[in-house]
């Protein structure tokens, strides 16, 4: 199956070329609990303007194994910000000419090939593809080496060899976190994920353009739990008046306090909290980006998917015969996270209205271990009392656990409809829920169709280019998307380093390109969605459909074998906003569905390379 085509691209030559960034991570999840082409070129290779790989028309054998996957409150105290330190006059080094395209000092290599430049791309660059040297079917373009002065003191956090950058991890024995990731007997500690974050960063140094300057890490092990927004915001000052970063990777994911204090000190962050509205991005543009989907895009598209593929017919999946004949009763369970989430709540039951879809039971619950059996109980009662024969779960990856159960304790067997919320359509957590019941599940997926990731993740490249497989073995998928997500656009803000020029590049690229085993990302105006959400802080824009299947045996998304898997429909086909087609979903059917892939499809396999390391 031929993954579907990139739209041309179009508009300024900065656009069409840069930032050309792209997925490394097999799974691409972010660990936040919210309510949540080229042309046809007769099987030639051509450099894709997305990522600057090629792309080939004909299509190999794929080898799959199948069954034969309201803002917080600001209450934040806006401190004076600290002004860069101004450029040093002298000029900067290369100088491609000022009709390139791109930001002073950045070349890439398709637009070099066009202008006819002589440039010496080093060992890091394939140069018969135009794409890094790297096993990767979404390897990003190459850049150009740069030589001469970078600017020096371009930003905060910024010197002439140096790129200040703050990572936030949870407490090893964050109670919440524990009880998170418990389930899955995730035995990764902090000093596994320092040392594999260091370990990722000394990979996309070697192969990606930093314009003379490293990244100088810190880590902050969070000062209380991921719920607790005071140690959140203390957090927060404390990088600010401390470690005076010029960017911040991670944050509690529970609480919004830590990046809100952040960017009310003006310091930009990766993923350092649950989502915001399009509206809090708006008015703090360059300072929050995030690699998942914001919660209203989220509502869009599951109430895309309920409206086209499910309403007005019969629950024929139920787990409950006499449901069958019954036409489709929707209730909906969700994870008041905050405030944040009653709003996301409301949206979603607009949207739905939209397709003239009416939620007839709509029942919060809070991520308490403490009260959640209790409060299951109650929840799945009023379910089973309204009539509801399908249940729409936005919420976190433990509590279906905990509501499976009692739904088969009080004899009810709904259809279980997942909308994408994080982990919940994860292999390893799906295991955890009553597997009777959750062979009712279905639904959609920010997650792409899986490669085995020995042969293609983040924990592929890593072994790859290091020789020994990353000691945050479990959490490598979760803690690659970032790091690649910021050296790409690195490449493509070029020498003069600052916040805006940060934003500028990652707004003017394309969005990635679109695959089966990948998501595509894409920020700022891409129309990819309406106007209402752009511009775009948000990354993944697609997603695909699945359905559980407990009889298949095969490894989980940290290769653990066991019973139970996801099947992804139509090799794990993706859909933007406005493209899922109309009629009951293709699940259930093994004709065409695809749990994982031994081996990328054919049209997304990469060629093989010596690491430089060892070179």
């Amino acid at each position: 199956m031929e993954p579907t085509s990139q739209r041309p691209s179009s508009g300024s030559p900065l656009r069409r070329f840069g930032p050309l960034f792209a997925l490394l991570a097999a799974v691409i999840v972010v660990v936040v609990i919210v309510v949540a082409g080229g042309s046809d070129n007769d099987g030639q290779e051509e450099v894709s303007p997305i990522s600057g790989s090629t792309e080939t028309a004909d299509s190999d054998e794929q080898d799959a194994q199948t069954s034969d996957g309201n803002t917080e409150e600001d209450t934040s105290t806006n401190s004076e910000e600290t002004a860069p330190t101004t450029t040093a006059p002298r000029p900067l080094g290369t100088d491609w000419g000022s009709d390139t395209g791109f930001r002073p000092g950045v070349m890439f290599f398709e637009r070099a090939q066009e202008l006819g430049l002589e440039i010496d791309w080093g060992e890091r660059c394939d140069t018969t593809r135009g794409t890094l040297a790297i096993p990767s079917f979404f390897a990003g373009a190459c850049a150009a080496p740069y030589e001469g002065w970078n600017g020096g003191a371009t930003d905060r956090g910024v010197t002439e060899d140096s790129i200040r950058i703050v990572w936030w991890l949870s407490q090893d024995v964050d109670p919440v976190m524990a009880y998170l990731t418990s389930a899955i007997y995730n035995d990764d500690t902090t000093a596994d994920d320092e040392h594999t974050i260091r370990g990722l960063l000394e990979y996309y140094e070697t192969y990606y353009e930093t314009y003379g300057r490293s990244v100088e890490l810190t880590v902050m092990i969070g000062s209380g739990n991921i719920l607790d927004a005071a140690a959140a915001r203390a957090d927060a000052v404390k990088v600010d008046e401390e470690l005076d970063p010029f960017m911040v990777i991670g944050g509690p994911t529970l609480t919004n306090a830590f990046a809100e204090e952040l960017h009310a000190r003006g310091i930009p962050c990766i993923s350092c909290g649950p989502g915001q509205t399009p509206e809090y991005h708006r008015e703090r543009p360059g300072l929050a980006y995030t690699l998942g989907k914001g919660p209203q895009q989220s509502n869009m598209l599951v109430a895309e998917y309920i409206g086209k593929r499910l309403a007005g017919d019969a629950a024929i999946h139920a787990g409950d015969s006499s449901m069958h004949d019954t036409e489709r009763r929707f209730g909906r369970i969700w994870n008041l996270a905050s405030r944040a989430s009653v709003d996301s709540n409301t949206q979603f039951e607009e949207l739905l209205g939209e397709y003239d879809v009416e939620i007839v039971e709509s029942q919060s619950y809070i991520l308490d271990p403490a009260t959640l059996q209790e409060s299951a109980g109650t929840i799945i009662a009023r379910m089973k009392e309204a009539g509801v024969t399908s249940v729409i779960f936005s919420g976190d990856p433990i509590a279906p656990r905990d509501f499976t159960n009692e739904a088969a304790a009080q004899d009810y067997w709904p259809e279980w409809i997942v909308t994408g919320s994080v982990l919940v359509d994860t292999t390893a957590f799906a295991r955890t829920y009553h597997q009777e019941q959750w062979s009712h599940a279905f639904g959609v997926s920010n997650l792409s169709a899986r490669v085995a990731r020995s042969v293609a993740s983040s924990h592929f490249l890593y072994e790859w280019f290091h020789g020994e497989p990353p000691r945050a073995n479990d959490n490598i998928g979760i803690i690659d998307p970032a790091p690649g997500l910021f050296y790409a656009v690195l490449q493509a803000v070029g020498p003069e380093l600052t916040i805006e020029g940060f934003n500028e590049a990652l707004f003017a690229g394309d969005p990635t390109r679109r695959a089966l085993t990948a998501p595509s990302l894409s920020y700022g105006d891409k129309d990819r969605w309406p106007e209402s959400q752009e511009p775009d802080y948000h990354g993944v824009d697609d997603i695909s459909e699945i359905w559980w299947d407990p009889t298949v045996e095969g490894l989980d998304e940290i290769d653990r074998d066991g019973r139970g898997m996801w099947q992804f429909a139509n090799g794990g086909q993706r859909y933007l906003y406005g493209e899922i087609p109309e009629g009951p979903p293709p699940v259930f059917e093994l004709d065409g569905a695809v749990t994982i892939y031994l081996s990328p499809p054919g049209s997304e396999a990469a060629p093989s390379y010596e690491p430089l390391r060892n070179r």
